[in-house]
């Protein structure tokens, strides 16, 4: 859960690496001009314009309130407050009618949209009660129980209110296609930049009962990058250690570590993958510097963890997702996400539309994006990623 209040940032263990923050490359693509990792102060020169949204209707019918009494979202310090009276009456889900809620959700992830340029993605940044408003409008588009029609998939599950949703969710190959269980796994398939089909799997942490699972989606969609961000504890049990020290075997993947990376902020693994006489070679990065119920305070290490993901990602010959989790597999993983497909955006087009990505993140998967806080911190990340672009340009 992300709060408000930041305080100190706890440092990371490292035991190889300097102390410094690591240079990043500015642009997605290979470009190798090394920037400081402080975050711009933009001076407020420009006045923010009224920017308002492109959405089919005015309002959207969706809100977060901190409202006392409803019931919060297993990871989150808000709670979604549906405004019914725009929606009209509501059939149960189970009617297999789409009712006003969905039908409103899913015009306004499919409508909204708000492109910025260059220097309205500056002056929005510096307004946060503009951003806190905005995301307070995106519907959550969580996925009800019912629709999930598999026996016993709450086994399988990190929270029980955090589920895939089901046009886009990873269905694993099984031996018995009846076998609706172990073809179940809390992983969707995630658009990218330009709608890019299964550009991400987005996937909760695993669990004990699921790590098998896990491996079986890394060999089965050929994945080549694994980007993990949590700690496996943070007052609670955020993920299990599901990689071997050296050499381990899960289900029919066997999994070697070929060689340990620490850089300041996050640990590289090269990892080899087995299967009959297959084998391939899987870049596994843990970021450990997210703190615990906050945003991390400079945006620099997450446009290096991008920048990185991003060269691996083009060094390998494999067309695979980039698999991305943290625990519930929607907050920080959100946040990865969207900054990847806004970075491309800005380098390519020279606007990014935040809202726009966010709307197409949530269509994939529910919730994606937690927090307003976090909401936020992309609109910082993407801010000092453009001003790189600029003081490379000006060079």
């Amino acid at each position: 859960m992300v709060q408000a209040n930041q305080t100190s940032k706890p440092s990371a263990t490292h035991s190889t690496s300097s102390t410094s923050a690591p240079s990043c490359n500015i642009s997605i693509h290979q470009t190798h001009s090394s920037m400081t990792t402080s975050e711009p102060q933009c001076p407020p020169s420009h006045p923010v314009a009224e920017l308002k949204p492109t959405v089919s209707s005015t309002h959207s019918p969706f809100r977060m309130k901190p409202v006392a009494g409803l019931q919060e979202r297993r990871g989150s310090n808000v709670s979604l407050v549906l405004d019914m009276s725009a929606l009209g009456s509501v059939e149960p889900l189970s009617s297999g009618v789409v009712t006003p809620r969905e039908r409103a959700t899913q015009e306004y992830l499919q409508s909204a949209s708000r492109v910025l340029s260059r220097q309205q993605l500056r002056d929005i940044t510096l307004n946060t009660q503009m951003l806190h408003a905005e995301f307070a409008e995106i519907p959550m588009n969580f996925v009800d129980q019912k629709e999930l029609d598999i026996p016993n998939h709450g086994s399988k599950n990190r929270y029980k209110t955090i589920l895939p949703n089901p046009h886009s969710r990873v269905i694993l190959k099984t031996k018995n296609s009846n076998d609706l269980l172990s073809s179940y796994i809390n992983a969707n398939y995630i658009r990218g930049y330009l709608r890019d089909e299964r550009a991400f799997i987005a996937t909760q942490g695993p669990i004990i009962n699921t790590v098998n699972d896990f491996w079986q989606m890394v060999w089965q969609e050929d994945c080549s990058v694994i980007v993990m961000i949590t700690k496996l504890k943070e007052k609670n049990e955020k993920c299990v250690l599901y990689w071997p020290e050296k050499r381990g075997i899960y289900g029919r993947v066997e999994v070697f570590v070929n060689n340990v990376k620490e850089c300041d902020h996050y640990i590289i693994r090269t990892l080899i993958l087995k299967q009959g006489a297959q084998s391939r070679k899987v870049q596994h990065y843990w970021y450990t510097s997210w703190p615990d119920h906050k945003t991390p305070e400079s945006a620099g290490t997450l446009l290096q963890l991008v920048n990185d993901v991003e060269e691996d990602r083009r060094g390998f010959t494999s067309g695979g997702p980039v698999i991305v989790h943290c625990s519930a597999g929607i907050g920080r993983t959100g946040c990865f996400i969207a900054t990847t497909i806004g970075c491309r955006q800005l380098e390519l087009e020279g606007v990014v539309d935040v809202l726009r990505i966010v709307c197409q993140l949530r269509t994939d998967r529910g919730g994606m994006i937690q927090t307003e806080e976090q909401y936020e911190f992309v609109h910082h990340a993407l801010n000092l990623y453009e001003s790189r672009l600029r003081e490379e340009s000006a060079q």
